[in-house]
Formats: C-alpha cells, sequence, structure tokens
C-alpha cells in the first residue's frame, strides 16, 4: 500500500492594504482543494475585524506579525527584522516553501525554497508614472527589492506586461513566471439592466490610478461618476476630488452591490500590474472603458474601450456614448464577461501549484536568474 503524503505546508506573506490581500485568501483557498494548507503572515497594518472574518472563512491560519511592510518601513533595519519575523515563522509552522507577496523579505536566510510574488514595486510604479530620476526614499527600497530577487528561487508576476517591466526595471536575466491573477465570481452578481452611471474603485488617492483624470471627466458630465475607496494614504498622500461622487471605503461586499447595477466600470490607471478591480467589473458583467496601458491590452484587448492615458475628454466622451448606445453597452458587457473568465481562481491555483512543486522537486536549489548590483 502506498503511503499518504501530508499536505504542503505552505507560509505566504500578505498585507492588510491592498489586492494582495485578496489575492492571497483567493489563492489559499484554491490551494487547499490541493493538499496545501496556508499559514498567512501579515505584515503591516493589522487586519480588520472583517478581514479576519474572511481568513476564519477560508480555512487560512493567520498570524500577525509585528513586522512593516517594505514600502512603509522607515528604513533597512525594518526590512531585515521583517524578514527574520517571517523566516523563524517558517521554522515554528514547519513551513515547506515560502511565498513571498513582498520579495524583499528574500535577503533574509529562509529554511526553505523561496517564490518571490512580484505584484508592484516603487520603481516600475515610478517609471509609469512619473519619469526620470527616483527619489532617494525611493532608491534605496529598489535596491533592498533587487537583492531580494536575486535570492528567490523563483520569481512569479501577474501579467506578461508586468513581468517585462520588472525584468527591464531590476536587469533579470530571466523575466518573473506569469500567472494571471484570479478571482472568485460571485454567483449571481452578473448585472442586467443598465443603471446609467459610471463607477470606479481602487486606491483613490495612489497617484498611479490616476482619479484626478477621472475627476475632470466627471464634471464634463451629465451622468453620475461614482467611485469607491479611500481618498487619504497610509503615508499621508491624498487627493481632493470634487466631481467624483466618493463612496469612501464600501469593502468587497458593498463593491460588488453597485457593480452588480450595471455601470459603466472605468479605469484611468497609468500603471497597473494587473487589474483587480477590473476582474471584478467584468466579472459582473459591466462594460469597460480603460486607460490604454499594456497590462490592460494584454487583458483585455477586444473586451474594452480604450483611451490615451491622462486624457479626460476622450474618457468622458468613451462614457457618454456607451451610456446612450445600449447596443454597443450590451456587446461590450457580454465581451467582458466572457474574457473574466479567462482569470478564474482554479486557474490561477493551478499555475501557483506547478511552480510549487518544480521548487519543492528541485535539489539543490538556486536562484533563478539574476539582478544586477
Amino acid at each position: 500500500m502506498r503511503a499518504v503524503t501530508r499536505a504542503t505546508r505552505l507560509l505566504m506573506t500578505a498585507d492588510a492594504v491592498g489586492g494582495v490581500w485578496t489575492h492571497a485568501l483567493d489563492l489559499a483557498g484554491a490551494l487547499a482543494t490541493r493538499r496545501v494548507e496556508t499559514t498567512l503572515a501579515v505584515l503591516g497594518p493589522a487586519p480588520s475585524e472583517a478581514q479576519r472574518a474572511q481568513a476564519r472563512r477560508a480555512g487560512v491560519g493567520l498570524v500577525v506579525l509585528d513586522a512593516a511592510l517594505d514600502w512603509l518601513a522607515r528604513g533597512e533595519r525594518d526590512i531585515l527584522q521583517a524578514g527574520d519575523a517571517v523566516a523563524r515563522l517558517a521554522v515554528e509552522c514547519g513551513a515547506d516553501l515560502v511565498q513571498l507577496n513582498s520579495p524583499a523579505l528574500a535577503i533574509v536566510d529562509m529554511p526553505c525554497p523561496v517564490l518571490g510574488v512580484c505584484h508592484s514595486c516603487l520603481a516600475t510604479w515610478w517609471d509609469a508614472v512619473r519619469g526620470g530620476a527616483m527619489p532617494p526614499d525611493f532608491v534605496w527600497r529598489s535596491a533592498m527589492l533587487a537583492r531580494g530577487y536575486a535570492r528567490c528561487h523563483a520569481r512569479v508576476a501577474p501579467s506578461h506586461a508586468f513581468a517585462a517591466a520588472t525584468q527591464r526595471r531590476y536587469a533579470l536575466s530571466a523575466a518573473p513566471h506569469v500567472v494571471w491573477n484570479g478571482r472568485v465570481d460571485v454567483p449571481g452578481s452578473t448585472a442586467t439592466e443598465a443603471a446609467g452611471f459610471a463607477f470606479t474603485a481602487g486606491r483613490l488617492w495612489d497617484e498611479g490610478k490616476d482619479a484626478a483624470t477621472l475627476d475632470r471627466a466627471a464634471a464634463r458630465l451629465d451622468l453620475p461618476f461614482l467611485a469607491a475607496g479611500p481618498v487619504r494614504g497610509p503615508q499621508g498622500a491624498g487627493i481632493s476630488l470634487s466631481h467624483l461622487r466618493v463612496l469612501g471605503e464600501i469593502g468587497a461586499a458593498g463593491i460588488r452591490e453597485w457593480l452588480a447595477r450595471g455601470p459603466i466600470f472605468v479605469s484611468a490607471a497609468r500603471y497597473e500590474p494587473f487589474g483587480l478591480a477590473v476582474l471584478e467589473a467584468a466579472q459582473a458583467g459591466c462594460a469597460l472603458v480603460l486607460s490604454d496601458i499594456p497590462t490592460f491590452r494584454e487583458l483585455w484587448d477586444g473586451a474594452a474601450l480604450f483611451v490615451v492615458p491622462g486624457d479626460d475628454a476622450a474618457f468622458a466622451s468613451r462614457i457618454a456614448w456607451l451610456s446612450r448606445d445600449g447596443e454597443q453597452r450590451s456587446r461590450l458587457r457580454v465581451a467582458a464577461l466572457r474574457r473574466s473568465r479567462r482569470f478564474g481562481v482554479a486557474a490561477m491555483a493551478d499555475g501557483m501549484a506547478a511552480i510549487h512543486a518544480r521548487l519543492l522537486a528541485a535539489s539543490p536549489l538556486r536562484p533563478e536568474g539574476s539582478v544586477a548590483a
């Protein structure tokens, strides 16, 4: 009789601030059906009670570490301390594999293979949003991330566009593997009637989301334009919006309720490694109007209308046209819904599990590729 092997023990880092939280819970839940037991190590601000309840429902072990997120760290020492905390936890929980959603932490020796997931970074954000020489605060953080990337046994990005940007920015000899993000599709969320308004969601304070362009577009429109998300960031960044109707932080359930009413969903992002909010809107059957950036072209070409980034007049024109043309709006809604089926949680979990298996089977392990010093 064959011996029954135990489940793989995965330690995955996450934060409670942005989309990584959603990604981590969705992935952990899907991996559980593939005999993977996930412990989630939370860095940075502690999760809310609602987020803790999400983790319990997903059957995910949650450990809140007293450690800084790399992009909120005050200096290199904070990142080293966070890495040490993750390494100690990996030993305590007997992890077979560590998946770092903050790959800079790989600069600390881990007791098992390390997979670095490239969700976003300050350097590629700067390239897309500002350009030119980075400020000193970005330089040292990016240098720490480069060191972490160099020590990961494998790296993964959520889109080919972002994998290419990461390889280019960090002079990697090989691009990260690509596993498209997935999102749990909520049954019954598909819109049946257009509600006659535009909608956006995300970190409104983040310049990379370019809510300022949407605010100017809203001033040109007769129909309501709603925006869900925070206008103040954890480090004091903020934005003042005069024409968008700001709903604030309404949570995942609140966003689903608005999407179920069939708005025209709009993203003017200048920087987006994937875009979970766009996927959620597509799953709800919303027509999409998106900025013409490489990531969105890769994922949504043929299933959305595209606008040159920063062109508020063009955004307003496309939104107004779709609000009047029910036939085109219906066509785009169907196209977005069909495309969204490519980005399921099962496909994401299969892709990540295949990489996990290769790492666990490889001996001896060596980091993939290299980065410039």
